[in-house]
């Protein structure tokens, strides 16, 4: 089966011009009569928000194909996708919440939903709003940092990471780990992306054995020691709660960190809107949910069709792999208005930044509440932040979408 025009588009997600604008590429996609057939990966990418929409609604599109595939024919798709002889990964990455399904995928959401629902994650906000105003104090002498670096890559895991029960100390080894395991899943990934995964988790479970060990002995208010109960009261396995816990820590990393730094790109790029905002305190959780839109940080997932399906007006048969642009889909103007634009009061803005379905992510609450009391002190602290540089660079992929650097100057209100 091939797509109408699909040789006209060259979709190459490792180039530097991809990484600087991939929406110029996704519009040429969009403007095809059907699905992008993506033949490095054999997968049919979808980008109009009507139909990702419609496929990750679609109860029988799952993230894995175990129910319909046999396990012989299962391998033989690890080994052509190079998921192969990496024991840990395939032990802890592979299997974990996000890629389960069905009474699995029921039974460990359900564990993990209980502790992040919008109630107890609000009251991790004095927490979090205390480690930001003494992240800010020791950076506000500076006129100029590396927003990323300096600033943005030491919130999320740290939050996440005292949510759990990790040491401060340790965060920043957990960010490393988790960035190198996320990124074996972009398409393009080589024998040495493979090799630095494997390692990398193999480092976070001997990491995450030594603080169970700890936990079991001396049981804190922390998500790890609850994990621990409910492992004990028989409601997840020993890997399942490591698997669990691995999970949590790398979606609390990178993706945060992607959109903190993309997020303050938008509002540098658009100063009236970011007046705007500076102006009304009050818009700050749409200007949020803006930020997650207009920069997806996490913005492609896949699903299999479990059976014969109509997708984008074409028919495919089960066990076709879908492409799921969620970076794409937020950009439809079918759905958005001037979706080039970004606005800090958009409403409505039903995007697709944290899923659909069964795998919406759970960690959405913290993620948004994170962003909200960040930029909300910076408002407050500064007078004026603009760019240093221009020459913004963003990470190349289909799987991540952020800035490697973001050089900003402040002066102190």
């Amino acid at each position: 089966m091939t797509s109408v025009a699909t040789a006209k588009i060259d979709l190459a997600p490792h180039s530097a011009a991809f990484a600087a604008d991939p929406y110029a590429t996704y519009a040429l996609m969009r403007a095809l009569p059907g699905a992008y057939y993506y033949e490095e990966i054999d997968t049919w990418m979808l980008t109009r928000m009507a139909d990702v929409e419609a496929v990750a609604l679609n109860k029988t599109m799952l993230r894995n194909n175990e129910a319909f595939v046999s396990e012989e024919a299962q391998r033989a798709q690890q080994k052509a996708l190079n998921f192969h002889d990496m024991p840990h990964h395939e032990r802890f990455v592979q299997v974990n919440l996000l890629e389960s399904e069905g009474a699995t995928h029921d039974r460990l959401r359900k564990v993990v939903f209980r502790e992040f629902t919008p109630a107890m994650i609000s009251r991790q906000r004095e927490a979090i709003q205390n480690f930001v105003d003494g992240l800010l104090d020791h950076l506000c002498e500076r006129d100029e940092i590396d927003f990323v670096d300096d600033f943005a890559a030491h919130v999320p895991g740290h939050i996440i990471g005292r949510v759990l029960g990790v040491p401060d100390e340790d965060c920043p080894q957990l960010r490393h780990w988790s960035e190198e395991v996320v990124r074996f899943f972009d398409p393009g990934r080589g024998d040495a992306d493979k090799a630095r995964a494997e390692q990398a988790t193999k480092a976070f479970y001997e990491y995450l054995l030594t603080l169970l060990a700890v936990r079991e002995k001396t049981p804190q208010e922390d998500l790890l020691s609850r994990l621990i109960a409910h492992r004990n009261e028989g409601r997840l396995s020993q890997d399942e709660l490591v698997s669990t816990a691995m999970l949590i820590l790398m979606a609390g990393h990178g993706s945060t960190i992607d959109v903190l730094g993309s997020g303050m790109h938008a509002l540098l790029k658009f100063p009236d809107q970011h007046a705007r905002l500076r102006a009304d305190p009050g818009l700050m959780k749409t200007a949020v949910q803006e930020m997650f839109r207009f920069d997806s940080p996490l913005p492609f997932f896949h699903r299999f069709a479990t059976e014969e399906t109509e997708v984008a007006g074409q028919s495919f048969p089960a066990g076709t792999r879908f492409g799921l642009l969620y970076g794409a889909a937020n950009r439809d103007p079918a759905r958005f208005e001037n979706p080039n634009l970004f606005d800090v009061g958009r409403m409505p803005n039903r995007h697709m930044a944290f899923g659909g379905g069964a795998h919406f992510c759970l960690g959405n609450h913290l993620a948004r509440l994170d962003m909200d009391v960040i930029f909300s002190s910076l408002n407050r602290r500064f007078r004026t932040i603009a760019l240093a540089d221009e020459a913004v660079v963003y990470k190349s992929g289909l799987s991540v979408r952020g800035p490697k650097a973001l050089r900003v100057a402040w002066t102190r209100a």
